[in-house]
């Protein structure tokens, strides 16, 4: 018998770490990477997952120019085009000559037993 949360799909909890909202299914926190609870066998059992999408790009601020401000946003939206949540995720100032890379990326989870799609089966 597994020990693993077996909730409703999406539901979320506050990682008590670094207090990120985070999917009560998650053995390990994505934002701080803690482990958040200990469980036999987790690497067997541990959900089908695959990268939907990555979006990775770099900013180079000029050298001669003055310092730039910036805010890292987030908007996700459904079927609908209708905005689910919006979020600033950090901001900053780049100084002439500094870089800042940016990466995005969605990690998507499957229950148990299903495959992934492409890889034969669900989602073919």
């Amino acid at each position: 018998m597994s020990t693993a949360r077996q909730g409703v799909p999406g539901t979320t909890r506050v990682c008590p770490h670094c207090k990120a909202t985070i999917l009560e299914s998650a053995s390990v926190c994505p934002a701080c990477r803690h482990h958040l609870r200990f469980e036999p066998g987790a690497s067997r059992n541990a959900p089908t997952s695959f990268s939907a999408l990555r979006v990775e790009g770099t900013i180079r601020h000029p050298p001669a120019e003055r310092p730039w401000e910036y805010s890292v946003m987030l908007s996700i939206r459904n079927e609908r085009g209708e905005e689910i949540t919006r979020q600033v995720v950090g901001v900053g100032a780049l100084q002439p000559a500094e870089l800042r890379t940016f990466t995005l990326a969605v990690e998507v989870f499957t229950p148990a037993g299903a495959t992934i799609p492409g890889k034969g089966g669900v989602g073919r």
